[in-house]
């Protein structure tokens, strides 16, 4: 296959940056040559972007009154400026963004260059970014089958792809759900996200400790954790005897998944993408304050499928969480049906699929018959809503 050029684009969240990635491997698997471009938030995530040319460019966010927006705005365009010299040289054949301001500049770029573009929605609801240039770009790629905050007029536009995730958590899939003997051994991964969650720490601990002595005895936690947090949360665990094991960020969170009875965890996209890519039950807790309340929106199709418990913040206490977790993990039944119900939620080749759209936006003439070009459409691939 002919070698082609990709620019991703990026904000600085592992939301954003862990489906970058999981496309880029793909892109790359294929072949071609990968970019990418985002902020110093996003080339933290050690090991995502192995191989990958990877640019930090100026971006902002449009907040904070008159003197912020003339920041960013002024950010915005230099790096729009810098993203224009880099085409020059790399001469990409298209360019996705995920998402986040850290993608502005790079998107502006492509309208400008005339580079046919194209953007990936992870959550339920269209975010800020990707609502500002649905106008402008050739494909919509989104996660969910509903998806709020999405112009009436742009849904032509629409791929569902679902939301790439790591080979890794694929092929977890596969081993299926671990078992569950009456006095082994009971798994729990507590997870907020790349940017960890303070409330997690707050209560899981607490409320794990008013488990039923029996079921209490055969935990073991593995907990990722805000910095500030981790001493804390160590301490209340020590105290309640519970084995845990704590970690501001998990490079080997695949593994750790795949060993998991039960997930607690916040809502973003990529948590689940992967717990239903897995097939791994959990009680999840939306923020509250996600901008346009997309974690509610994110969990609605995991919980009415039965692959997941919905906790909303102001109601998880020690006591609630104690009372879904005996709902849950008393009976391995109920769980081992849980972990069913998740993973039919999952769209495992959700790279694959989203990579043959981010093809067909500049295909070589003779890679796409005359009826596919003229569609815009990869071989598969149809409008989110089009009859089968």
């Amino acid at each position: 296959m002919t070698e082609r050029h990709f620019v991703l684009a990026a904000g600085g969240t592992g939301g954003h940056m862990v489906p970058a990635a999981a496309l880029a491997a793909e892109l790359m698997a294929r072949g071609h040559r990968v970019a990418l471009i985002s902020d110093a938030r996003g080339v933290r995530f050690p090991g995502l972007f192995d191989g990958v040319q990877t640019h930090v460019l100026p971006s902002g966010r449009l907040e904070g009154g008159p003197i912020g927006w003339g920041r960013a705005v002024r950010n915005i365009w230099t790096g729009r400026a810098m993203t224009l010299r880099l085409f020059e040289t790399f001469r990409p054949e298209a360019v996705i963004g995920f998402g986040g301001y850290p993608a502005m500049p790079a998107l502006l770029a492509a309208f400008a260059a005339k580079i046919p573009a194209a953007v990936h929605e992870q959550n339920a609801v269209l975010g800020r970014v990707n609502r500002l240039v649905a106008g402008k770009v050739a494909a919509i790629a989104t996660s969910y089958p509903n998806i709020e905050r999405l112009a009436e007029k742009h849904r032509g536009k629409v791929h569902l792809v679902g939301n790439p995730v790591r080979q890794e958590v694929i092929d977890l899939a596969s081993r299926g759900y671990p078992p569950i003997s009456e006095d082994g051994v009971f798994r729990v991964l507590v997870t907020g996200g790349s940017q960890g969650a303070s409330v997690l720490s707050d209560v899981v601990p607490d409320g794990l400790a008013m488990l039923p002595v029996a079921f209490r005895r055969r935990l073991q936690v593995v907990h990722q954790a805000r910095p500030e947090d981790i001493e804390k949360a160590r301490a209340k665990y020590a105290a309640h005897e519970i084995p845990a094991e704590l970690a501001t960020y998990l490079p080997d969170l695949p593994e750790k998944l795949g060993f998991a009875h039960l997930v607690i965890a916040r809502a973003g996209a990529s948590t689940i993408s992967e717990l239903t890519a897995a097939g791994r039950p959990a009680i999840l807790v939306p923020l509250p304050s996600s901008t346009d309340d997309h974690q509610t929106a994110n969990v609605r199709e995991m919980v009415s499928a039965g692959g997941a418990r919905m906790i909303r913040q102001d109601r998880f206490t020690p006591k609630e969480l104690a009372k879904q977790m005996q709902k849950l993990g008393l009976d391995p039944a109920a769980l081992e049906n849980a972990a069913k119900r998740a993973l039919s939620c999952g769209r495992p080749d959700a790279a694959r699929d989203l990579a043959d759209l981010v093809e067909s936006l500049n295909p070589p003439r003779a890679m796409v018959g005359p009826s596919r070009a003229k569609a815009g459409l990869p071989p598969g691939l149809r409008p989110a809503g089009a009859a089968a």
